[in-house]
């Protein structure tokens, strides 16, 4: 049976010397590393072992009773969330590490809601019992206050598959036909086990258990109770049906990361992947099954397996793979842009192509060029993460880079319906779009939609304007912010026979789109966090105040003994720094948790457009006017004269 389990954790938990003590315990090491001595199995990396910290989720290989598990190690920290997301995408069942001296923190309760959003089952492993300070019990009721109450302790309850009384009726309560059945004819072991494996893989029930990996106590014990608590069911008939999770570099090889959902694959088969427009076919050349930084080549993987395959040269993280098609979805996305510094002594597409890697790997990334001011842009997530940077593309491809000082990601969209306009007719070119604009809910994107009938325009052509409005981000015409939160509905086009070609649908789909926002009423975006204070209350004035200073909103807070909580969203811009100044007046006993919660409004809109003093007519990648033809020659038409001169009109 193959199962892929991940440990996550706020930083500091204990996750990489937890895994050290599975791997070894399970004889999948023969010597067990620490994280201090820079000598842990998964944290192979020269960044990690200098930092201390898991930055790369890597995987190691157990064999335990009759299961083969997939181990994966995540980042903890907020900046690597993204790593750690993708990782969570291929995950049977998860482990969240919380310590058992500070607790619950800000970052558990992010993981813990990507892990329910995900729908992947979890055990939690109070870990550091072993520490002055440490209250698992006290840990546990916080897990039930905070995260769910639907966690049972099976430190003492259960061993062996055999269960105490106290877990017995834990179980019986959330199941009608158990709990009837136990009235009438007491506890079955058989049947208990096989309710409490349904419910844990149905998130309906969370089991933990408490030790401390340093010292080696009660993880082997946990792990033993997760073994027998899980079951997977992977079919290897039908056709190949898989997932990309991790792209990475290996000596210049190209490796991508699937889990394998249904079927097998074989070196030499050929795979297809990507949307229905754009579907890749390419042949395996090589599967390598990884453990820690080393690999073994395989003839055959099959489903519920982790491995990695040479021989996709275009795809990318998310991408489904064979009969899966659909693509992934991540939440953990970068609210700073930083542009990448460089000495003159190295070329700009030297870097750019190293770049390129790295977006590869984390297109969280977005690595963007300009070709306008010869410039590379990233989204990061925070200054940990450009730190990190800055040393992996030393250490890899052997120049020095820095970056300037992370600036807030803005985005743009319209407040009202608009038609737009784009016509594109050089001396033998010929394209023209009519866009309908109108605003959708905040968060939801760019969507499309064609009521342009095929008489008017070939089905063909219409799948070419919606490829052009996916290919980027298109420019906002307030601060040249990333477009969003927009429906975008093909009304009609029109093509020529001879001299329409490749391009020309590009150049009328862009003016069409630029035109409507010249017309339209435009609105910044910035993104927002949705936090939540627990603080003693002697500090919850203080709180109010600051949230009230950085533009927030709050909900009334609630009292719970002597300490408050309140909820609320703010501004990245004005909070993203607050963590340091509340950790100081609240002596580190306040805590704070701080999530993307999408964008929203600018708070201060004049101000930033005035701040980033973008000139909308001098973008050199976007214009609103048209271009027609009259004898022989092509001439633009300003944007708000174009309409009148439209032939589809």
């Amino acid at each position: 049976m193959n199962k892929t389990i991940g440990i996550v954790a706020h930083v500091d938990a204990g996750k990489t010397t937890f895994s050290e003590q599975l791997l070894y315990h399970t004889k999948s090491i023969r010597q067990k590393g620490r994280v201090d001595h820079r000598d842990a199995y998964l944290d192979r990396h020269d960044i990690e072992k200098a930092r201390g910290i898991t930055v790369f989720a890597d995987q190691g290989l157990i064999t335990y009773k009759d299961s083969n598990y997939f181990l994966i190690d995540t980042p903890g920290h907020v900046d690597f969330s993204p790593e750690m997301e993708r990782a969570i995408q291929v995950m049977d069942y998860a482990i969240v590490m919380v310590s058992a001296v500070e607790g619950v923190e800000g970052h558990t309760e992010t993981v813990w809601q990507l892990l329910q959003k995900h729908h992947i089952p979890t055990f939690f492993f109070i870990n550091k019992t072993d520490r002055e300070g440490a209250n698992a019990t006290g840990v546990l009721d916080e897990i039930r206050t905070n995260l769910t109450e639907d966690v049972c302790d099976l430190t003492t309850t259960f061993h062996n598959g055999e269960m105490k009384e106290e877990l017995i009726e834990f179980i019986a309560e959330r199941d009608e036909q158990l709990l009837e059945y136990y009235m009438e004819s007491g506890y079955d072991k058989n049947l208990w086990l096989q309710t409490l494996q349904q419910h844990i893989k149905e998130n309906k029930i969370f089991a933990c258990s408490s030790g401390s990996a340093l010292q080696d106590i009660g993880v082997i014990d946990f792990f033993d109770s997760l073994d027998q608590l899980t079951k997977t069911f992977y079919s290897d008939d039908g056709d190949f049906a898989g997932q990309v999770y991790k792209i990475r570099y290996d000596d210049g090889i190209r490796v991508t990361f699937l889990k394998a959902v249904n079927g097998s694959v074989r070196v030499r088969d050929e795979i297809s992947y990507g949307d229905e427009e754009n579907r890749v076919t390419e042949k395996v050349t090589q599967l390598r099954i990884y453990h820690g930084g080393s690999f073994k080549t395989v003839d055959r993987v099959a489903a519920g397996e982790i491995f990695g395959v040479v021989g996709l040269s275009k795809a990318s993280v998310g991408d489904g793979v064979g009969t899966l098609k659909e693509k992934v979805r991540y939440e953990m996305v970068p609210t700073l842009k930083s542009k990448v510094v460089f000495d003159s002594s190295v070329h700009v597409k030297e870097v750019l192509q190293c770049f390129d890697i790295l977006d590869a790997e984390d297109p969280s990334l977005h690595v963007l060029w300009d070709e306008n001011f010869q410039e590379i842009y990233i989204h990061v997530m925070g200054v940990i993460q450009l730190e990190v940077l800055e040393q992996l593309v030393k250490n890899r491809f052997g120049f020095n880079i820095s970056f300037a000082e992370p600036k807030i990601l803005y985005k743009e969209t319209v407040e009202r319906q608009v038609i737009g306009y784009g016509h594109f007719e050089p001396l033998k070119h010929y394209a023209e779009v009519h866009l309908n604009i109108e605003p959708t809910e905040r968060n939801s994107g760019i969507i499309f939609e064609s009521d342009c009938h095929p008489n008017d325009l070939s089905v063909g052509n219409q799948n070419l304007i919606r490829r052009h409005l996916f290919e980027r981000y298109h420019h906002g015409l307030l601060t040249g912010s990333a477009l969003t939160d927009v429906k975008i509905t093909l009304l009609t086009g029109k093509a020529h026979n001879k001299h329409t070609s490749g391009g020309d649908f590009r150049e009328a789909t862009y003016r069409a789109l630029r035109q409507g926002l010249e017309k339209a009423k435009n609105v910044l975006l910035e993104p927002y966090y949705n936090f939540k204070v627990k603080v003693e209350l002697d500090h919850i004035g203080r709180v109010l105040s600051d949230i009230q200073q950085a533009h927030g909103t709050f909900d009334p807070p609630e009292t719970i003994g002597d300490k408050v909580i309140v909820q609320g969203r703010v501004p990245v811009a004005t909070f993203m720094n607050y963590n340091f100044m509340f950790a100081s007046f609240t002596h580190g006993k306040g805590r704070l948790n701080l999530q993307f919660g999408g964008y929203d409004r600018c708070h201060n809109e004049e101000a930033v457009i005035k701040r980033l003093d973008y000139d909308k007519d001098a973008d050199l990648e976007y214009t609103s006017n048209s271009i027609f033809c009259a004898k022989g020659q092509g001439y633009k038409v300003p944007w708000d004269q174009a309409e009148n001169k439209m032939h589809c009109l």
